[in-house]
């Protein structure tokens, strides 16, 4: 979920909640199984520690069950993950957390393991390991994984995105059919499902949670479908990331006059000549 802000300046604009609540009656209409808050889409290290319990209180209280909630709580800091871990435990109806590699320290892989295995032992909820090397520096390799999961009882997926399919392969090879892999990116969803894996945590959802509902469903369902849905969406899926991400989702959901196009520094608007790129290609859908 991308966070919507009020006009105001892009340090001190607040949450837009009534924008928000649209958002999720966007993804309550269309079914989606979870919503996913505080994640970097949300534009979360610009968010204050009082804003995020907001959020998730908000958000639970207006999906009332209709959708799963997951909830990051990554940080660098494993202390720090920990006191976001306990506040966010007081909160009911939480179903999973997600947590990311480490980022920028680049720790080995046995920082990795004694990271992930001390949150997961600190809390009897769902965790979710989110791997993704290119914005964190550091790879979680597979022997590691699994050494996590024997030693843990609540990982129960991974959001692999270690771009190395060979190492993703070898990821649902090694794990048990219980233990999901999702995919990272829109655009790799029917490919990946392809090759076994397990639905996909999207952006293109904030936008398009119909389409995306029916495109899902179809990649398990129906391939002519799924195949043909891949195509029609492949360049949407693609400008979505033009610039960094989430602007480009948030331009689309202001065009249609659903949130309005405001950031917090450091994230700011689209480039004019990037911004004319992507309304062009917008302009191409009938959504």
């Amino acid at each position: 979920m991308v966070t919507p802000f009020k006009e105001w300046n892009w340090i001190d604009n607040e949450v837009d909640y009534k924008a928000l609540w649209k958002l999720l009656e966007m993804q309550i209409e269309w079914n989606v199984d979870w919503v996913l808050l505080l994640w970097t889409t949300a534009e979360n290290p610009t968010l204050t520690k009082k804003e995020s319990i907001e959020i998730v209180k908000f958000a639970i209280e207006k999906l009332d069950w209709k959708a799963k909630v997951m909830v990051n709580i990554w940080n660098y800091s494993t202390k720090q993950t920990l006191k976001k871990l306990e506040k966010f435990d007081k909160i009911e109806w939480i179903d999973a957390y997600l947590v990311v590699n480490p980022y920028y320290n680049k720790p080995t892989q046995t920082w990795l393991y004694l990271h992930f295995t001390t949150i997961a032992n600190n809390t009897k909820r769902p965790v979710i390991l989110y791997n993704i090397q290119w914005r964190t520096g550091v790879n979680l390799e597979t022997s590691t994984l699994l050494k996590i999961l024997s030693e843990t009882k609540n990982i129960i997926w991974v959001k692999e995105a270690s771009w190395n399919m060979t190492q993703m392969k070898d990821v649902i090879a090694k794990t048990c059919d219980e233990f999901l892999v999702f995919s990272w990116d829109d655009w790799l969803t029917y490919e990946l499902v392809k090759n076994w894996w397990d639905w996909v945590i999207s952006v293109a959802s904030n936008c398009i949670p119909d389409r995306m509902k029916k495109f899902v469903d179809n990649c398990f369902s129906n391939d002519e479908l799924a195949e043909k849905e891949n195509e029609y969406l492949k360049e949407f899926f693609e400008k979505l990331f033009i610039q960094t991400n989430p602007i480009p989702a948030k331009t689309f959901l202001a065009s249609k006059w659903i949130i309005k196009e405001e950031f917090r520094l450091p994230i700011c608007k689209l480039d004019e000549k990037q911004k004319d790129i992507f309304m062009e290609m917008v302009k191409k859908y009938e959504f």
